[in-house]
This record gives structure tokens, sequence and C-alpha cells, in this order.
């Protein structure tokens, strides 16, 4: 769910749909059995079609007691709002979910949107960062 529990209010909810729109736009032009890597490309030439701005493969430093344990790469930083991460695959898994949710809090972020591009199209979730 994307909705604040607090404020009952959608959060970001335009620059979701328009997402989410570039994602099925590629799964219908694209189809199935792709690398994830080529949905990714696709993805990006999309949402450059659509002047959606972003960054592929962001490094986000980790810290514990202001030294560094490791980096996360996300797949997509779109407007320095969501993160969009892809996965080809037919189902979602915990990790997929956990992973994404680390990834909300290293960057204390509002929203993800993890994408899977199955055989029968594209399956989102959107996971809300609830700090």
């Amino acid at each position: 769910n994307f909705t604040n529990k607090e404020t009952g209010k959608l959060v970001y909810p335009e620059l979701s749909y328009a997402i989410v729109g570039a994602l099925f736009d590629v799964w219908n032009t694209v189809g199935y059995g792709h690398k994830e890597s080529f949905y990714q490309k696709a993805t990006a030439k999309n949402l450059k079609d659509k002047s959606i701005s972003f960054r592929e493969q962001v490094g986000v430093k980790v810290k514990y007691k202001n030294e560094e344990i490791g980096i996360y790469f996300l797949d997509f930083l779109i407007e320095n709002k969501i993160i969009l991460e892809i996965k080809r695959r037919e189902y979602f898994s915990k990790n997929d979910i956990d992973q994404l949710y680390a990834y909300l809090k290293a960057t204390k972020m509002k929203l993800g949107i993890i994408a899977h591009f199955t055989k029968s199209g594209v399956k989102f979730k959107r996971i809300l960062n609830i700090k």
C-alpha cells in the first residue's frame, strides 16, 4: 500500500502512476522472457522519453557509528523521491520486499516500488517507509 496511514493521503500518486505506466509500456512492447538488465534498459529509455528524471545504480552508503559498513545499489532513484527495483520473476519474495525496506531506511525515503516482469505482465508492489 502506498497510503500514508497518518494522513490517509497517497504518497506521490501522480509520479507513481507515471512510473507504473512506463513499466507496462515496456512489458507491452518487449514482452516476456528477457534478461532483467534488458528490462532495466528499456525502463530507463521509457522514463527518459516521458521526461521523468532518474538516476540508475545509485550507491547508498550504510554507516554504523560514522563508519561505512556497506553500500546498497538502487536500480532507479526517480526524481529523488521514489526507489524503483526491477526483477524478472513470477512472485514477490520476502527477500525482495525486505531489500526494498532496507533501501528505504538507508535513504530515509518514503516510497519504493518493486516491479516484476512476469509471463502474464508486470506485477508491482508499492512499499511505504513508515518510520
